[in-house]
């Protein structure tokens, strides 16, 4: 049967070639702008093109294609720490072995210490998994030739990708914002105009989207107007510079509180997840391995041992950027007892982040951030008076690269798995596709990097020119190792985000006590609303508020599962075509060296386009989900599904 085609040699290379495209795209995108994408639906879109050419392909087979470019697509996050290392002049360039040593070994230890989760999280939980669930409806859709769910899915895509393409083109605006005074502080409202951000609110659900509601709002309705009180100046530049300097690190001790709490919230389901890895391991050994397809993990003792090994290796590795700070072997054995701790926590929190509101959203830069000044405290107090910051920076933010490829891969990993859970794969062959993934991705990033560095440079570093690439996440990591190490970081604000995150997770909890109410607070969902830009989180909301609506449509119809269903495929479609549009995008960008080399407009057609961009996209949208509800009817009444 080619239904049992799943991990071929064929999806491998097929993955390995899509990963070329997503890798590079999202680690320049990711220096450029501070934000990369979650790859796994293009990278399902693309695999099911592409197998669809071939007569024996199958829907097992496609997933492990997009399996492969989505963890190598996803690990790119890793430009978010190594240009570090440039910026505060200890490379010069990204050495090729110990680049790719780096990010391997944290994107598999990603892998690894993901596998007893699986069970935690994607099987024993009623996670969104937003991403997950909408690359399995790709697949799903492409596998059964169901017409009227694949012309939504078009449909979507196509006037998402044509309004990215209008935004590109400068006659629609990607952002519209504003920004004013409030008596003697400062404030804005700014909303990035993308029917991908609008799809994931959709596909987040209305609990999750009021909760980051809730964080805009204490960000820039409270902290941004006090924090600007009496601060001279024009209202956009102090309202930015406030909420770049001082409110990220509030939203950053929220989403620290959040991520612990989290973890102890979870930590029952994550025990009880290992348990049944052991037990599954001892059930494969008593009964000779007779265990179902969807049960069967790698084999927890192979877990173990992988892991062990790729400890020693980072060992060695750590020992070759240690330089002289001193207490050496006590510095690196404790880095290890850190890189197993935090990266166990790490996984467990970013899991379930990406569980909650997808791998998109989920804020990995904040995780960084709360990285790099846990293990800098940990570098200096272990390595003791070394009487030269410098060498103990350059080692903290290695370790922290290392955790940070755990993070990026395991806020990926779960959602491809789930993704495998909706269309039926079998998890060991998952999640040996998901190391293939991370080996090509470990390959690809330094030479990415190398070029980029060498065509560029980075805002702050040695030499850096005119047109540098400002690597945002990267500057303000090496800035913390610098502040905590150098003894001049201002914990103020990350400790006054610590209180309101312990104020947020106790009104959960009285809400979680009232289940009559319906309603929840995600911690976690609260802190993304203050830590990420509001062009990024705004649309999230308006896109949960507007599923909410859509799926109260569709619990009045007869067939309410299948009428919900087709909101589901919209929003895939919406996720779809921006993010095709993007990757397309990114490769010109770098091909022709213009940050807009479709503009046709001139700049002073901005404050038309300012005018038209959110009366178009607000049309497009209605038109989308009227037109979705027609579709759903129709499929119900069996009646021709309108064009």
């Amino acid at each position: 049967m080619t239904q049992s085609r799943e991990l071929t040699v064929r999806a491998i290379i097929l993955g390995g070639v899509i990963t070329l495209l997503f890798t590079a795209a999202n680690v320049y995108l990711g220096l450029r702008v501070g934000l990369t994408f979650a790859t796994s639906i293009p990278a399902a879109v693309i695999s099911m093109a592409l197998l669809r050419a071939f007569a024996n392909g199958t829907i097992l087979e496609n997933n492990i294609v997009q399996t492969v470019a989505s963890a190598a697509g996803t690990l790119a996050a890793i430009c978010f720490v190594l240009p570090g290392l440039v910026m505060i002049g200890a490379w010069t360039d990204f050495p090729f072995w110990t680049t790719a040593l780096i990010t391997f070994l944290g994107g598999f230890l990603g892998v690894m210490f993901s596998i007893p989760l699986r069970r935690a999280l994607v099987v024993d939980t009623h996670l969104p998994y937003p991403e997950g669930v909408a690359a399995a409806e790709v697949l799903k859709v492409g596998e059964s030739g169901n017409r009227a769910g694949l012309k939504i899915i078009t449909t979507g895509a196509l006037a998402s990708a044509g309004y990215a393409l209008l935004a590109a083109m400068k006659i629609a605006l990607a952002e519209a914002a504003t920004f004013f005074r409030i008596g003697s502080g400062a404030t804005g409202i700014s909303a990035g105009l993308s029917f991908a951000l609008l799809g994931a609110g959709h596909l987040v659900g209305l609990s999750v989207g009021v909760a980051i509601g809730v964080g805009i709002l204490i960000g820039w309705a409270v902290a941004v107007p006090i924090l600007t009180y009496g601060v001279p100046g024009p209202a956009e530049t102090i309202a930015l510079t406030v909420w770049g300097d001082q409110v990220r690190f509030f939203g950053a001790g929220v989403i620290g509180v959040a991520a612990i709490w989290t973890l102890l919230s979870i930590l029952g389901p994550i025990v009880g997840g290992i348990r049944s890895a052991l037990a599954a391991s001892a059930h494969r050994k008593g009964s000779g391995g007779a265990l179902p397809l969807h049960e069967r993990d790698i084999p927890i003792g192979i877990v173990a041992v992988a892991t062990l090994a790729a400890l020693v290796l980072i060992g060695v590795l750590l020992g070759t950027q240690i330089g002289a700070i001193g207490n050496e072997a006590l510095v690196i054995g404790g880095s290890l007892v850190f890189v197993v701790l935090a990266g166990a926590f790490i996984a467990a929190v970013c899991g379930y982040m990406a569980g909650l509101i997808g791998a998109s959203n989920s804020p990995i830069s904040g995780v960084g951030i709360l990285s790099i000044i846990a293990a800098a405290l940990l570098v200096g107090a272990v390595a003791g008076e070394s009487g030269e910051s410098g060498p103990l920076v350059v080692y903290a933010l290695t370790v922290t690269a290392v955790v940070f490829g755990v993070a990026t891969i395991s806020n990926d990993n779960l959602q491809d798995l789930k993704t495998g859970q909706l269309v039926g794969a079998t998890p060991w062959r998952q999640q040996v596709a998901l190391i293939f993934g991370v080996l090509f991705g470990s390959l690809v990033i330094p030479p990415v990097l190398s070029l980029l560095n060498q065509a560029y440079g980075f805002a702050g570093a040695p030499g850096a020119g005119p047109n540098a690439l400002p690597a945002p996440q990267a500057a303000l990591i090496s800035a913390l190792a610098q502040g905590v190490l150098g003894g001049t970081l201002d914990w103020r604000m990350i400790g006054y985000g610590a209180i309101a995150g312990a104020v947020i997770v106790a009104i959960d909890f009285a809400l979680a006590g009232r289940p009559r109410l319906g309603w929840r607070l995600p911690p976690l969902a609260v802190g993304l609303g203050i830590y990420l830009p509001m062009q990024t989180s705004l649309l999230v909301v308006v896109g949960a508020v507007g599923g909410w609506f859509y799926d109260r449509w569709a619990h009045r119809q007869r067939d309410p599962e299948g009428a919900e269903r087709m909101g589901v495929l919209l929003a895939t479609g919406l996720i779809v075509g921006e993010s095709l549009f993007g990757v397309a995008l990114a490769g010109l960008v770098v091909a022709t060296g213009s940050s807009a080399p479709l503009r046709v407009t001139p700049e002073s057609f901005e404050p038309t386009a300012l005018i038209v961009a959110p009366i178009l996209f607000a049309a497009i949208a209605v038109w989308l989900y009227r037109r979705t509800a027609r579709a759903a009817s129709a499929q119900e009444t069996g009646d021709h599904v309108p064009g």
